[in-house]
């Protein structure tokens, strides 16, 4: 159920090959005298989030396993960047499946990068049933992140640096969409530094991963309407719930209005561009800050022209 630090530590050598690790800065407008407070900002890596970790590793170490022709991507838009990303940086043709009416800043830069975009389906779950049909009738590489083994390897590296540039950390607040983010960030972490603990957060209106949790149990849910796509998940899967449950130390929900003022909060105070999925660790940290070193995962920037309006209301 956890990443191996091992394999941990040879994906921050392949992936040190094509960026740095990302800053830990001090949140002043968060810490108080009992608490301090630190944003880890995954956005300035190629793409603006930290899936090219997970999209990266993964597909360099599938590709030196066998050859691929083509990688295939199902996502609300930032996954399916990275996949494109990676699929350009390895010269790998990549199709990306996004449900109708994407987030257009995400498509752009899918576009940018040279993937196909299939636009189908009315959220996430649709998109993945039409990349496994796709990719059955083709035998194209699917990189799915909810179930990839590798891509958790990649989003490892984030815990690792956490604890190097933080020794002192006591609590990680975590976005936590399909859990490949948490479920490497949580491995790395409890492993390095078993004292400190993980904390996940979902957004309420889209709240299977959550009802999970509560119910030790993968949960459906019928819609994942939220302003948070990164974190529109409305299928849990079991074998991640069972991670989870070894993982975690709580799995906490916040309101649309509660992502909405996290973004203004850090576009504000910190001068830090956060979409809505990104402020979910922020915004559960304001809800109820406790006295302790906390650091909050501040995971992209692709923020909607709508959403970024309404955050800075």
């Amino acid at each position: 159920m956890r990443v191996d630090l091992s394999c941990a530590r040879e994906a921050q050598s392949l992936l040190a090959a094509h960026f740095s690790p990302t800053p830990l800065t001090r949140a002043s407008s968060l810490c108080a005298g009992d608490r301090e407070v630190y944003l880890k900002i995954e956005s300035g890596l190629p793409t603006g989030s930290f899936k090219v970790r997970g999209a990266v590793y993964s597909l360099s170490v599938n590709l030196a396993r066998r050859p691929i022709g083509e990688v295939v991507a199902a996502s609300t838009g930032n996954h399916g960047a990275a996949v494109a990303y990676a699929g350009q940086l390895l010269k790998i043709k990549a199709t990306i499946f996004l449900p109708v009416h994407p987030n257009p800043v995400k498509a752009a830069r899918i576009r940018e990068l040279g993937a196909t975009i299939v636009e189908t389906g009315a959220d996430l779950s649709a998109a993945i049933d039409a990349a496994y049909e796709y990719t059955e009738r083709t035998r194209a590489f699917f990189l799915h992140d909810a179930t990839d083994s590798d891509v958790p390897v990649g989003t490892a590296t984030i815990g690792m640096e956490i604890v190097a540039q933080l020794p002192t950390v006591d609590r990680v607040y975590v976005p936590m969409g399909d859990t490949a983010l948490i479920r490497g960030v949580a491995s790395a972490v409890t492993q390095v530094k078993p004292s400190a603990c993980v904390i996940g957060v979902v957004a309420a209106n889209a709240p299977a991963y959550f009802l999970s949790w509560q119910q030790r149990r993968a949960v459906e849910t019928e819609s994942a309407d939220t302003i948070a796509d990164g974190l529109a998940v409305r299928r849990a899967l079991a074998p991640n719930v069972e991670a989870i449950l070894d993982l975690l130390a709580d799995v906490r929900t916040v309101s649309e209005a509660e992502l909405l003022a996290a973004m203004g909060h850090l576009l504000k105070h910190e001068g830090v561009t956060a979409e809505p999925a990104a402020a979910a660790a922020t915004a559960a940290f304001m809800k109820d800050p406790p006295p302790a070193t906390s650091v909050l995962l501040v995971t992209g920037c692709n923020i909607a022209p709508g959403a970024l309006r309404s955050a800075s209301v």
